[in-house]
């Protein structure tokens, strides 16, 4: 037997339970549309008109060849292409402040098409040690910068912990714009902002580079290794011929949902302390 709702303010409890389920946590359109029903005039083509009959009864004109109909344009730039104009862009950008710019007018990475604000980076552009996170949430997303919510409230308290103000270090992510509902990014908008994130390292050229969570130690490093065999081993990761200490660690979300592991993630900074500070 079926459940049904006559009250419409229950239906549209319904359809706002439905609309988190599936990861939509806020409009991203001025006009509210109900995308649960099927509107066939939003997918499908129109029918082409009837022919008009001849007034003076004539034969129709001898059927043409047909064509082909021209394919359809893309809905998105091919990631080759995409991947192409990132590497050129980032590769001409002389300082932070172009590449921020030229990432503003990149429209190679789908992100961008859902999110509010491009969330480029935050505190020192010379900074000794630089971080890099996986991609911005919600309020990250509203304020433009990356790490400014709980999880970034963390890290400053955590940075604070190792003697490193809020704005000492620079701080990114991998990806530049929000993934929807907060999803994990898509090996295809990871690599889109690739080359954006390799030119960002060379500029601000860090003494020590340390990565928060399993996906940016993943991409930057180039390993398929969990963050838990990851964390907490000096690795190096090549810039422009420089040599940079790396260190990946617990991202500073997980250790939100898993206070236990701090411990973990302690140790973990307290060796880029000693990095800092020029001791083994």
């Amino acid at each position: 037997m079926g459940n049904t709702h006559d009250n419409p303010d229950d239906l549209a409890r319904e359809l706002l339970r439905w609309y988190q389920m599936m990861g939509v946590d806020e409009a991203v359109s001025e006009e509210p549309q109900d995308w649960s029903r099927y509107d066939p005039a939003r997918f499908e083509p129109a029918a082409a008109p009837s022919p008009v009959p001849s007034s003076r009864g004539a034969a129709p004109p001898p059927s043409q060849p047909r064509r082909a109909a021209p394919a359809p344009a893309p809905r998105e730039r091919p990631a080759d292409t995409s991947a192409m104009a990132a590497r050129e862009l980032a590769r001409e950008a002389p300082d932070l402040a172009t590449l921020e710019a030229a990432l503003a007018g990149f429209d190679g990475c789908a992100l961008k098409k859902t999110a509010k604000n491009l969330c480029f980076a935050r505190g020192r552009p010379d900074a000794r040690l630089m971080l890099i996170g996986e991609a911005p949430g919600r309020d990250e997303d509203l304020e433009g910068a990356p790490f400014v919510g709980r999880a970034g409230q963390l890290l400053d308290k955590m940075l604070a912990a190792i003697g490193i103000a809020r704005d000492e270090a620079y701080i990114t992510n991998v990806v530049y714009w929000r993934p929807p509902g907060n999803r994990t990014p898509t090996p295809q908008e990871v690599q889109a902002c690739q080359p954006f994130l390799e030119r960002q390292i060379e500029l601000v050229a860090p003494e020590v580079l340390v990565l928060l969570g399993g996906a940016a130690a993943k991409q930057v490093l180039g390993t398929d290794q969990g963050i838990m065999r990851l964390r907490g081993k000096w690795r190096t990761y090549e810039s422009a011929g420089r040599q940079i200490r790396t260190m990946a660690t617990l991202h500073p979300a997980y250790l939100l949902r898993n206070p236990v592991s701090k411990r973990m993630a302690w140790r973990d900074l307290l060796m880029v302390k000693a990095a800092l500070e020029g001791t083994k």
